[in-house]
């Protein structure tokens, strides 16, 4: 580059490249967290689905600074978590170049939303996936099974069981479930891990036996993709001057003569959003049952309510299976499956330790400027109406 009259950091982290289209859809964990045998076995992620965001206020609690005990308004993100189903159990060994796949064990019965994943065409297929695999539970009373189980146990270092999401529960119009490998951490040695793993076969796990409320966790997902975009949008870099010829949302000099070709570092129009991204440090606010009507409720706002707001979540609906409120943002849009992770830091500053006192969670329309929380209160403000007299 020639002489510049002024220096400055470079537009757009470069770390991020190339900028393309991830090829995975529903989100991949990259690294789990570090074990520790000295804890019990325990699962390390879950599936979730955006749902939608809303406001919560709250009690501030950090001795010392200048908000403590006042009040503050967050944004919340609701992701609903329908219970996961153990379908199976993988061992890797540790070789100098990674962890290999020993081998795999599934469960007996496996749902019809976990083989439709396996056909791209479900209604022509034969629908014969795992039926021999099932036959090996019968014969010779499940020998076959057990060794594996021991093989994994005797020389494997990691255990992950394979689980899949129960999306005929949510409102989705999707029938193959999404599947995913969830490392099990704790557990003195391999064979504590590997009965773990074989006690949740066949069984649901709920998010609350995942996570707790005030806990930090990692979202794994897909942005929102925004198609082909220009370098001002795409990079951050600085408009030119209002007189530009030939337009001004361009990069002004895109490298010098020689060498003869643009530089992988310069910015240049392209593909922006859809990209796969992990978060760090999302707070765990609440975490809400199935079928509870009052899971809303705090004490200082005692109105019996639930999560989905009036009118349900723009572009979503009703959530009606369990969720969990993340404090803040999360990628991707609504309905996207992302995957929540244990975080893989110890924490130990003050905002990351605070305990969460919610006193009030919005459940106005989210459509428009919404007046009341509870259809009860929108009918006890406008009185008898003329259409619900008929």
């Amino acid at each position: 580059m020639s002489h510049r009259k002024f220096e400055a950091p470079r537009h757009g982290n470069l770390g991020f490249l190339p900028k393309k289209r991830t090829k995975h859809h529903s989100g991949r964990i990259r690294s789990f967290p570090k074990d520790d045998a000295t804890a019990p076995p325990h699962l390390t992620a879950f599936r979730c689905y955006k749902a939608g965001m809303t406001h919560v206020v709250r009690g501030v609690d950090r001795p010392g600074a200048l908000m403590h005990k006042r009040e503050v308004v967050d944004a919340v993100t609701i992701l609903e978590t329908p219970p996961m189903v153990v379908v199976g159990v993988v061992g890797y060994v540790e070789t100098p170049r990674g962890l290999r796949t020993l081998t795999t064990v599934f469960a007996e019965h496996l749902s019809e939303e976990f083989k439709r994943r396996c056909y791209k065409n479900w209604y022509k297929s034969k629908k014969k996936a795992y039926t021999k695999y099932a036959q090996k539970y019968t014969t010779d009373g499940g020998k076959e099974i057990e060794h594996e189980l021991n093989r994994i146990a005797k020389f494997c270092s990691v255990v992950r069981v394979i689980a899949h999401s129960q999306v005929k529960k949510l409102n989705l119009r999707v029938k193959k479930a999404h599947i995913m490998e969830i490392q099990i951490n704790g557990g003195a040695d391999a064979k504590a891990k590997v009965d773990f793993a074989k006690s949740l076969f066949e069984k649901e796990i709920t998010v609350d036996s995942v996570f707790a409320k005030d806990e930090n966790v990692d979202v794994i997902g897909v942005t929102k993709g925004k198609g082909f975009e220009g370098v001002t949008t795409r990079w951050g870099v600085t408009r030119l001057p209002r007189k530009t010829h030939r337009g001004l949302r361009k990069v002004a000099c895109i490298g010098s003569w020689h060498p003869a070709r643009v530089s992988t570092t310069v910015p240049r129009a392209g593909q922006n959003g859809y990209f796969h991204r992990t978060e760090l440090n999302k707070k765990v606010y609440r975490i809400g049952k199935k079928g509870d009507a009052a899971s809303c409720r705090t004490p200082a706002d005692l109105t019996e309510k639930g999560i989905t707001p009036m009118g349900g979540f723009p572009h979503y609906g009703e959530v009606n299976e369990d969720w969990i409120m993340l404090k803040g943002c999360c990628v991707g849009v609504k309905k996207r499956p992302l995957i929540l992770r244990k975080s893989l830091l110890k924490h130990s500053s003050r905002k990351h330790l605070e305990t969460i006192d919610i006193k009030f969670i919005d459940t106005s329309s989210k459509l428009g400027h919404g007046r009341f929380q509870t259809a009860e209160e929108k009918a006890k403000f406008l009185g008898p109406l003329a259409s619900k007299q008929k």
